[in-house]
């Protein structure tokens, strides 16, 4: 019977998975020292705020930086699959994708760029995000040229205490929680076709801790935003119950 480790494949701890994963630890270290910056004042910022701060500061980076890089390489990267030794190695390419036929985009055609590398990581455990999935594009679109923005107008706003932040959280939150499920539900529709979960690392660091996050934490922004929205209101009814009573 084969041991725990030779059941592993052979680059699950590879330089280029090690660096990738630290690169991650390395934006939440940023999002961490932004907010030291940012929000100084130690006797006036609640744990809430730091932590809203942060995840907004970490969610922006990833979003520019890291997603940003996919789709870089989903548009500007490419091969040509007639000159691919053996096409049925690439991720599947939508036909006809930005007016050509027979390329196949996407960071499996980035080389030795260093983002292509990282995201093709990342592919060992959800093999779409090698290519040019369309439907993972349409999100990230979304995600990288409005939720990133976004996220770093809520950081100006925690920084400056602004209550109007609250509108803006909820609207972040609500795209994460349903950019994540339509990233998933084409899986679980077709009996997860392309993802692979034969090993702790891919399953459980790289399907369900990373995406995870953008669940349990957008749920937890939409509490406390959606909390205070209503204390908001609550307060709002009885300034007019009062001044309707005198």
């Amino acid at each position: 019977m084969a041991s725990f480790t030779e059941s592993l494949p052979a680059d699950l701890f590879d330089p280029t998975t090690l660096i990738s994963l630290a690169s991650t630890v390395a934006i939440l270290a940023v999002a961490y020292a932004l907010s030291l910056w940012a929000l100084p004042d130690r006797a006036t910022t609640s744990g809430t705020q730091r932590f809203l701060f942060i995840w907004h500061a970490f969610d922006a980076l990833l979003h520019f930086i890291l997603e940003g890089s996919f789709l870089y390489h989903c548009f500007f990267s490419w091969v040509d699959i007639a000159d691919v030794a053996d096409p049925s190695s690439l991720a599947p390419s939508p036909s006809n994708y930005l007016g050509y036929q027979g390329r196949a985009y996407g960071p499996q055609a980035g080389g030795d760029n260093a983002f292509a590398q990282l995201w093709m990581v990342y592919a060992n455990a959800d093999w779409r995000w090698a290519g040019a999935d369309l439907t993972i594009i349409s999100l990230e679109l979304l995600t990288v040229l409005l939720a990133a923005p976004l996220a770093c107008l809520i950081c100006y706003g925690l920084a400056r205490k602004d209550p109007r932040t609250n509108i803006l959280m909820i609207v972040v939150a609500t795209m994460e929680l349903y950019g994540g499920f339509l990233t998933f539900c084409p899986e679980w529709l077709t009996g997860n076709q392309y993802l692979d979960s034969s090993n702790w690392m891919y399953l459980w660091l790289y399907l369900v801790f990373f995406n995870m996050l953008w669940v349990f934490v957008p749920a937890y922004v939409l509490l406390v935003a959606g909390l205070d929205v209503v204390d908001a209101l609550r307060v709002r009814a009885e300034v007019q119950a009062g001044k309707k009573a005198q």
